[in-house]
């Protein structure tokens, strides 16, 4: 049966809305505290990139507040958060499809980079994907009382359809030049899972030990492939790990130049109910650390 994604995306805002709701300020600040764990700063002042997950937040959000803090602790005037763009149309996903397949990205209207201020489209709207970082922001800076005109101003930048050549992406160059000096995060939920994500039951994991160790592997092998610029190598990986970075992972791989990435946290969040699937359906969610080379 194909997957109605305009429900999908109604589905998503709504779970999303009430899990935030269930967190409130206590749970927020239980997050807020818990990422202080990670001191992460220096990678980011330091021309680096941090991966936070979007999934459930009361699963990784500790992941996104370590995240929040490295970046007010850089000393950055600006941050740039290069977000996943979901493909919540059956446009957007019969184009990642084809140009996953080989053909030119150039030839289909999603092509380039989307987001606040940049003219042109505006699908970036409706992704939920940066939901939780906008939470845990705003409810971090409220905790240090800064207000919002004296924080660091955040850029929110969506690119889609990298194709293996991302330095052929529309607003790439723009792109660049914002994130000169600029503290750079993304976000990714690099593994999906199970028979809801199309795995054959007998070929499952689930979601304990064995699984998640089995997600550690496959994720590290798609950090391997960014780590030597194979772009269109990483292309295929995140089709196979089912990840939805692979247009992110391209682009700040090549605009920052060669790096080792690490993974330093793992979670994951039950998908099964989202997708009215049987379990295991699972997504895991990573923190990521990419350290530049010398």
């Amino acid at each position: 049966m194909e997957l109605d994604r305009d429900a999908l995306q109604k589905k998503v805002q709504a779970l999303y809305a009430r899990e935030h709701a269930e967190l409130g300020e206590p749970g927020t600040i239980k997050h807020l505290e818990r990422g202080k764990e990670w001191k992460l700063a220096n990678t980011l002042s330091a021309g680096g990139v941090l991966i936070f997950p979007h999934a459930g937040v009361h699963d990784c959000g500790y992941q996104i507040a370590a995240c929040v803090h490295a970046a007010l602790d850089s000393g950055a005037d600006k941050v740039v958060v290069l977000s996943v763009l979901h493909a919540f149309t059956p446009a957007m996903e019969a184009a990642r499809v084809a140009v996953a397949a080989g053909e030119d990205p150039a030839a289909f209207a999603f092509w380039g980079i989307q987001g606040p201020g940049i003219d042109g489209r505006s699908e970036w709207k409706g992704d939920h994907a940066l939901i939780s970082w906008r939470h845990f922001w705003r409810a971090e800076l409220k905790r240090r009382g800064i207000a919002e005109k004296d924080a660091p101003r955040v850029y929110e930048r969506y690119p889609y359809l990298a194709g293996g050549r991302p330095q052929d992406l529309p607003g790439i160059d723009e792109l660049a030049r914002l994130m000169e000096d600029a503290a750079v995060v993304s976000t990714a939920d690099p593994f999906h899972h199970g028979i809801g994500y199309g795995d054959a039951p007998e070929e499952a994991y689930d979601h304990d030990e064995a699984g998640l160790a089995h997600a550690r592997d496959v994720i590290d092998s798609g950090l391997r492939l960014l780590e030597i610029g194979d772009y269109w190598g990483y292309n295929r990986h995140c089709v196979e790990a089912k990840s939805d970075a692979r247009d992110t992972g391209q682009v700040y791989r090549y605009l920052r130049g060669p790096m080792t990435g690490d993974i330093l946290d793992i979670s994951f969040t039950d998908s099964s109910a989202l997708y009215d699937q049987p379990k295991p359906t699972w997504v895991a969610g990573a923190l990521i650390e990419w350290k530049l080379k010398p």
